[in-house]
């Protein structure tokens, strides 16, 4: 009954929707639509048309989307789920986005008049803007400002907006919260078929946020069962401690212990390692048909080619990887994620490209498709060129951070001076910045008298050996020390200043 209301309510709200000038009507068949889908916590890992993937969890849907669009071998996003949706919304890195107060969390301040939402910007210039799932920033997602229509699970909205996956919440177009039943994914998808499907006469943007694969993993009913069996499931090798060539915090971090029997059992979700792997893998598969159903709605409706897709995530998560179930951390098994973008006239369908990208490339990106000006300095670079000519040579490094709750000016003295993880469980990570180039990845971690870190992801993607201790190594970290300074001072970034010095004499106290 609770899903039947819900439904009734997003019929009103498309029935009500006026009618757009004809202007609208010839500006649709000139620029494209977005369907912008953005999943929680989703590996790289989980998606079958990549190379760390498991031989047996198998994503067919999202793999068509690599087989008829560009797939980004290394990609990343944010370092968790609030700041990741800052880093979206507004196109910059962390050190650049002012606005937003962390200070209370769980509550969000935001100052609306600094905090901008691109969207709003679309809006602005002839969009219909959408936004459907997770929404984990300030309770005023700006329904009517930003966003034209949105069907919202406030994530920070405590007992009135429900659980992970059942039992949710929502509130439809700004209004109250309202129960719905069944699984969030499947709401979701159902929801975003039914945008599409109106009779749209502007072109249209819509941000998808599922908020599966995220803890507890809950997968809908219908796949509880599907990888009971599923093998083999490989323990990491450095799942236990100690990591002596490692920065402090993660020479003795440990979120596994190992029962009687030997196999590592999770601390949080208290499930053994296969069991664990088994479950987060079985809450992909409705993403999986979720994609399917929002291709297929728009084959349906004709809109498929004069429609981008994007498919990618917030971050991933580590499954026992350095010791994790968590993301935060630096390394590629904890925040990597799947990048794959459909043009829609197929152009460099089936394309691998081994430069890395962030999240914040696609704004740009977007704005450059639209026929739409930049309206404040974005850090990301537009990925059109290279989307079009994959065979375009790019020498460009990518940087990413995390500063935990801190944003823009907070950053500014460039070290982690307080506990500022106390609150998010789990998640005892200092502030770090890493750069990667080429095979090589650099990270300082920002704490006084901490050693560095460079790997090289080609010849160790688990980064397991640390090639800083190593004097031949110097002259190559200092390049890309260099070069990561350099894109700092390029976005302004008032840390700059203030980094600690780094440390090269290895650091353990067992």
């Amino acid at each position: 009954m609770l899903r039947y209301i819900s439904m009734i309510l997003l019929a009103i709200c498309i029935a009500g929707c006026s009618d757009q000038p004809e202007e609208g009507r010839e500006a649709s068949h000139k620029k494209p639509n977005i369907l912008f889908i953005f999943t929680d916590d989703q590996s790289h890992r989980t998606i079958s048309a990549y190379e760390d993937a498991l031989q047996w969890a198998k994503t067919p849907h999202i793999d068509r989307l690599a087989e008829e669009g560009i797939r980004f071998k290394h990609a990343f996003a944010g370092p968790w789920c609030a700041p990741s949706r800052a880093m979206v919304l507004s196109g910059r890195y962390l050190h650049g986005i002012e606005g937003l107060d962390f200070t209370d969390y769980p509550k969000i301040r935001e100052d609306q008049e600094t905090f901008r939402m691109w969207p709003q910007v679309f809006r602005e210039n002839g969009y219909t803007t959408a936004v459907i799932g997770k929404w984990h920033l300030a309770s005023d997602y700006r329904h009517g400002t930003v966003w034209d229509h949105s069907i919202i699970w406030e994530r920070l909205g405590g007992a009135k907006s429900g659980d992970y996956f059942r039992n949710q919440k929502l509130r439809f177009d700004g209004g109250d919260f309202t129960p719905v039943g069944g699984h969030s994914t499947d709401n979701y998808t159902e929801y975003a078929q039914d945008f599409i499907n109106r009779d749209h006469e502007k072109p249209w943007m819509l941000w998808l946020c599922y908020d599966a694969v995220h803890a507890p993993f809950t997968p809908a009913d219908r796949h509880q069962e599907s990888y009971v069996n599923a093998g083999p499931i490989e323990t990491p090798a450095d799942i236990y401690p100690p990591r002596p060539d490692k920065p402090r915090y993660m020479q003795n971090y440990s979120m596994f212990e190992p029962a009687p029997d030997g196999v590592p059992v999770d601390e949080r979700q208290q499930l053994p390692l296969p069991k664990l792997v088994q479950k987060y893998h079985s809450g992909v598969l409705s993403l999986d048909e979720g994609v399917r159903d929002l291709v297929d709605t728009l084959e349906k409706s004709g809109q498929l080619d004069n429609t981008i897709i994007v498919f990618t995530s917030d971050q991933g998560i580590a499954m026992g990887h350095h010791g994790m179930e968590i993301k935060v951390a630096p390394y590629d098994d904890n925040i990597r994620v799947p990048y794959i973008v459909r043009l829609p006239d197929g152009q460099s369908s089936g394309t691998a490209i081994d430069m890395p990208v962030n999240v914040i490339d696609l704004i740009p990106t977007f704005f450059d498709y639209a026929g739409i000006d930049l309206p404040w300095e974005m850090h990301g670079t537009n990925l059109r060129p290279i989307l079009e000519n994959p065979s375009l040579a790019w020498d460009r490094g990518l940087l990413q951070e995390n500063f935990s709750r801190s944003f823009g000016s907070q950053t500014d003295v460039g070290l982690t001076i307080v506990d500022l993880n106390e609150g998010l469980p789990n998640q005892n990570v200092d502030w770090w910045i890493f750069m990667r180039h080429g095979n090589l990845k650099y990270i300082t971690t920002l704490v006084p008298d901490e050693i560095e870190e460079l790997y090289d992801i080609e010849k160790d993607p688990r980064e397991l050996k640390n090639l800083a201790l190593d004097p031949e190594n110097y002259q190559r970290m200092d390049q890309m020390r260099k070069m990561m300074l350099e894109e700092l001072q390029r976005t302004n970034a008032g840390l700059v200043e203030n980094l600690p010095a780094p440390k090269r004499l290895l650091i353990f106290n067992p």
